[in-house]
């Protein structure tokens, strides 16, 4: 019997008839041949590295996260006397400047799609069937867009005057 280097030895339930590769040696049935050469099915390389851009994605906004969600805390919680100053005339005075505004549309955006991002991550590791998989993903972006699309319109036309 001979044999490359590149293979495999692994148990099989052949062993015990001769029956691996034909050889009658129960030891054949032991030997995994190396993988086939790839076909046309099977491209080299994807077209994008969307994969490695989203992985990349949760890093930046995780930390830019932190940052903007203590910094919200520590305005809310901790300065000004703490919860019982926030009030319907707190938020109108926070969202009369522009700072506040673009501090909170970013904290929305970021947060919604680093959990989208996470969703879809879990999505397509636990939804075995792929038309399962597509409606989860459809749902959890048209719940995303109707989020972020709700929050944004309302912290830009937000009057404080009602």
């Amino acid at each position: 019997m001979s044999t490359d280097a590149t293979d495999l030895v692994v148990p099989s339930a052949q062993a015990h008839t001769g029956k691996g590769l034909g050889t009658g040696n129960p030891a054949d049935a032991f030997v995994i041949q190396p993988p086939r050469t790839r076909t046309k099915k099977t491209p080299r390389r994807t077209r994008t590295n969307f994969e490695m851009l989203a992985w990349l994605f949760m890093r930046l906004s995780g930390v830019v996260l932190v940052v903007l969600i203590l910094g919200h805390l520590l305005i809310m919680l901790f300065l000004d006397h703490g919860v019982s100053k926030i009030n319907f005339a707190f938020v109108a005075g926070r969202w009369a400047s522009p700072f506040w505004q673009g501090w909170d549309l970013l904290m929305l955006w970021l947060a919604m799609l680093h959990g989208a991002n996470g969703m879809r991550t879990v999505i397509n590791d636990y939804a075995e069937k792929d038309s399962t998989r597509l409606w989860l993903k459809g749902l959890m972006g048209a719940a995303t867009v109707f989020t972020v699309l709700l929050g944004t319109l309302v912290i830009f036309t937000f009057d404080p005057n009602i």
